[in-house]
This record gives C-alpha cells, sequence and structure tokens, in this order.
C-alpha cells in the first residue's frame, strides 16, 4: 500500500495555527493552481519561493 503524502526524507513536521481568514485565503490560491495542491503543498510552494527571494538578494 503506498503512502499518502511527501516522502519523509530529510523533513520535520511543523505544525502552524492561522486565524480563519487566512486559511480561506490559502484556499482561494489553491483553487487558482492547476493542480489543486494540498494547504501543506501550497504553504511548501510559498515558502520555497520566499527563500528564493531571499537567497536573490
Amino acid at each position: 500500500m503506498k503512502s499518502r503524502g511527501r516522502p519523509k526524507v530529510d523533513t520535520q513536521p511543523v505544525m502552524v495555527r492561522m486565524p480563519t481568514a487566512l486559511i480561506e485565503a490559502l484556499d482561494e490560491a489553491r483553487r487558482a493552481e492547476e493542480d489543486l495542491p494540498s494547504r501543506p503543498e501550497l504553504i511548501r510552494r510559498i515558502v520555497e519561493e520566499w527563500a528564493a527571494g531571499r537567497r536573490g538578494q
């Protein structure tokens, strides 16, 4: 049986509480993506984009 989610390779969980309005905005952004990523996947993408921008400064 295939496990769900991202492979557990060199990763650590991060638990974050967010206001409902921010979660609703996140869900709107998910729906705008072609592949409808999960909330955690969209958060990973957002953080990766942010980190790449900081490296480029």
